[in-house]
């Protein structure tokens, strides 16, 4: 999708800096994405890249810089912004159904103390048709398999009706067809002039899946669009060795 001067960039980072225990985890990043591109964030492991999406998303205190989404700070936008988190990190034992969960992603919109009302049901309901779990609404989530919940967190993303997603590794654990459909689900959203920004470790399908990429390794390597950036010296300087794209 081609940017125009006129779009107010989705995501604006200055000089950020994470550490933990005095030992620098993300060094003086800068980062500018603009609106409606899809983005991966990749690197080695220990690069970053979720400390990267936890401190734009204020989950994290950087000792320095500045975040804005859309223009404004981070604190102003939360309506504006959905956010998958890593699989691993949920407690999938929590006494809920999927519909519950989906539901939680309008709970920004209408305040965590008034009940879903028909309009949630239904746009709940719309985006779990969209990933294809629609008939697993009822279904206990501790009861669904690991690509299965992977699409209701989507589902829960989608009902935000966000400008910009944040998604951490949405392709781990999941089986090919359940990757092909998010796939789909992330260039629909491209698409309509969303911005996403995604954790990814599979370089081999970095061309296929994404128009726009950066490579962490504590420092920012470079960001821009996959033809520019996504090349050998750039991996290279990102993996500290010889990789092939």
């Amino acid at each position: 999708m081609v940017q125009t001067e006129s779009k107010v960039r989705a995501v604006d980072v200055a000089d950020l800096t994470v550490a933990y225990r005095d030992k620098p985890v993300l060094w003086d990043i800068d980062l500018n994405v603009p609106s409606g591109v899809l983005m991966a964030i990749v690197g080695p492991n220990g690069a970053g890249k979720t400390t990267l999406i936890k401190a734009i998303l204020g989950l994290i205190k950087p000792i320095a810089g500045s975040v804005a989404i859309l223009g404004k700070p981070y604190a102003k936008q939360r309506r504006s912004v959905g956010y998958v988190p890593q699989r691993g990190t949920v407690d999938w034992d929590f006494p809920t159904t999927v519909l519950d969960v989906v539901l939680m992603g309008t709970y920004g919109t209408i305040g965590w103390f008034r009940r879903p009302g028909v309009i949630q049901y239904a746009a709940a309901r719309d985006a779990l048709a969209k990933v294809s779990m629609l008939d697993l609404a009822d279904r206990q989530i501790s009861q669904l398999s690991g690509g299965q919940q992977q699409r209701v967190f989507l589902a829960r993303a989608l009902v935000q009706n966000a400008a910009v997603y944040f998604m951490d590794e949405p392709f781990q654990g999941v089986d090919a067809t359940t990757e092909s459909a998010i796939v789909s689900l992330l260039r629909e959203l491209r698409n309509i002039g969303r911005t996403v920004l995604v954790v990814h470790h599979d370089l081999s399908t970095v061309r296929d899946y994404f128009d726009w990429v950066t490579l962490l390794n504590v420092r920012k390597i470079a960001s821009g669009p996959i033809s520019e950036v996504f090349t050998d010296e750039n991996l290279r300087l990102t993996y500290g060795q010889r990789v092939k794209i």
